[in-house]
């Protein structure tokens, strides 16, 4: 599959979900990593007017559970999150944030995602790792 392809597939998936709601959009994607964006508008600001900690959990969560589905075997198991732990080192008020994830334990059955939210400049804003587990599909 194509890389545009593989983008517009996991864009397509955002209808009527809160990566809709929040904006988020996939935007690269390469051998071993998947990008995702979300606009920093008031609409994900805590009430000082900086970025939320919990709208970047939400756009670390949605490209990792994304990232699963492309690099994963999506046909035979399901994937759901287990943990997720974050550290936000900056704060952001506007522009876009970007976060990248890309495998730090790719296992049979569980995932370790390592996930970077950056802005535009390539600072980084929160250092996330998701864990996931793929179960088999009952038929």
């Amino acid at each position: 599959m194509d890389k545009q392809h593989i983008l517009e597939q996991c864009n397509a998936y955002n209808k009527n979900t809160l990566m809709e709601t929040l904006d988020i959009s996939y935007v690269d994607v390469g051998k071993d990593f998947l990008t995702a964006k979300m606009p920093v508008t008031p609409k994900v600001h805590q009430p000082d007017g900086v970025l939320h900690g919990g709208a970047m959990v939400a756009l670390a969560e949605s490209v990792g559970s994304a990232a699963c589905f492309v690099f994963l075997d999506t046909q035979n198991f399901m994937i759901r999150g287990l943990e997720i732990s974050a550290n936000h080192v900056r704060s952001l008020s506007e522009g876009d944030v970007f976060a990248t994830a890309s495998f730090i334990h790719k296992g049979r059955t569980t995932q370790v995602w390592d996930i970077k939210l950056k802005d535009k400049d390539d600072r980084l804003i929160s250092a996330v790792k998701l864990t996931t587990i793929a179960l088999p599909k009952i038929n």
